[in-house]
């Protein structure tokens, strides 16, 4: 900067430097957030250091204690309360009795059973018992299928009446015919991949260890075709799922190398979508080369409900339809604050207030589901408690947002909680919802650790059969 550039009014002097300092105020809150990120802790949750600062403003400030409870506090104050609690036993964990049980007897040598004086045998007067975990290490076998033919009688009854005269045994439906996989084999190589996120071609190398060459190419066939044969039964799960009450979305990147008309280095996604079926969880995983608002409305064509995503704009078009209420994800909007909160040293900060709302609403959640296990009841419950919550954060959110700057950490956390609120406060609405996404982010986690193995997927075919 010029020093013959600067005004020479005080005012407008004043200005630019203000407008300077908050410019430099950014760039600091950002170099700070990319060194916490590089070498600071991963974990969101909060240190004891930062629990004890949470009690500092303890929500009195806000007008979450009304005046009717301040005898009530009174009294708690003379009366000590010892929350209960459970010690670990101490020792080995014992083995799981579902477990198969192997039994081993061991005896003395034959000349030490007998007595050495009178020559009769030493009584058993007890035994010593101990345990161990084995494995037997993976067996691959042959199995030969052996249908058995008949042939006609000799006699004169069976000649004339005309029945066929070779019969063979019907041998089990294969799952893929011709091929020389078992629905045991096949169901293996599939958890390996999917569930223990081992690559086929890691897999090809265990099975040559057990002298059974199965190639990748091989294994990459035989899950494309078992998909195929799967689809009925993922069209009826996508059925149940829309027509349930509350759906769930998220999706992941995806590297697809041969996709028509889009470079191998294009981004690709893999759709998560979670519903109910009577109450219980079905997760679907769904491929699509884009990101646009048209997927979630053609995945959720036919539904009618709550549908709870993060804020990401593509979910704004299935929001504005008439039969699909919009649900935010309050976690996304704690952790901003919990970013804007790692950056200021001051304790009680207007992030850890922040920070407080959105904790009281998870601790109103956790007391009422322990108490209230009808769905009615739980959800009339919740409203009225996170009624009071609601009205105080909000308003307490647009008298922060007056006099923080827009560009700061804690500017953009209180933007997109005020930007999101009409979608972060529907949780309220039904039993199944929770304050946030975190359930769909979970059943996503699998795919994308196993990502982190196999990399990428060959073709459009390939993430689709993923």
């Amino acid at each position: 900067m010029n020093i013959n550039d600067l005004p020479d009014d005080p005012n407008e002097l004043k200005e630019l430097i203000l407008e300077e300092k908050k410019q430099y105020l950014v760039l600091e809150e950002k170099f700070l957030t990319l060194q916490r990120k590089f070498f600071g802790r991963s974990s969101e949750k909060l240190t004891e250091e930062d629990k004890e600062q949470m009690h500092l403003f303890n929500e009195v400030e806000d007008g979450f204690v009304e005046e009717n409870d301040i005898d009530t506090d009174k009294k708690e104050q003379d009366e000590t309360t010892v929350q209960e609690h459970s010690r670990k036993k101490k020792g080995r964990k014992q083995l799981p009795d579902n477990l198969p049980c192997e039994e081993i007897v061991y005896d003395v040598p034959e000349d030490k059973k007998h007595c050495p004086h009178c020559d009769k045998e030493r009584p058993v007067i007890g035994e010593e018992v101990s345990k161990d975990l084995d494995i037997e290490p993976a067996k691959i076998r042959v199995r030969k299928h052996i249908a058995k033919k008949r042939g006609a009688c000799d006699c004169d009854a069976f000649i004339q009446s005309g029945t066929p005269e070779v019969i063979t045994a019907k041998k089990p439906p294969r799952m893929i015919p011709g091929s020389i996989v078992s629905p045991g084999l096949l169901a293996f190589i599939l958890a390996q991949k999917f569930c223990d996120a081992l690559p086929f071609y890691r897999q090809s190398k265990i099975f040559t260890r057990i002298n059974a060459n199965i190639s990748r190419q091989t294994m990459c066939n035989w899950a494309m075709r078992a998909a195929e044969k799967c689809q009925m039964l993922l069209n009826l799960m996508w059925k149940e799922v829309r027509d349930g009450p509350v759906v769930g979305m998220d999706e992941t990147k995806l590297q697809v190398l041969h996709e028509e008309g889009r470079p191998a280095t294009a981004k690709s996604w893999m759709w998560v979508t979670r519903g109910f079926s009577d109450n219980k969880v079905i997760i679907l995983y769904h491929y699509h080369s884009g990101r646009d608002s048209d997927i979630p409305i053609e995945t959720l064509k036919g539904f009618s409900g709550f549908l709870q995503s993060d804020g990401l704009p593509t979910y704004n078009k299935v929001g504005d339809l008439k039969n699909i209420t919009p649900v935010g994800c309050f976690a996304h909007a704690r952790r901003r604050f919990y970013d804007a909160a790692q950056l200021s040293k001051k304790k009680g900060s207007a992030a850890y207030v922040g920070l407080s709302y959105i904790k009281s609403l998870y601790a109103t959640e956790k007391e009422l589901r322990l108490k209230y296990t009808d769905p009615e009841e739980f959800v009339k419950k919740r409203k009225e408690a996170t009624g009071t919550i609601f009205d105080n954060f909000y308003e307490w959110l647009q008298k922060k947002k007056l006099v923080v700057t827009p560009s700061s950490k804690l500017g953009d956390a209180i933007s997109y909680t005020i930007n999101q609120w009409k979608t972060l406060i529907n949780y309220s609405g039904h039993y199944l919802l929770t304050p946030d996404n975190n359930a769909v982010e979970r059943a996503i986690r699998p795919f994308v650790i196993g990502r982190k193995n196999w990399l990428f997927s060959n073709t459009p075919r390939g993430a689709n059969t993923s």
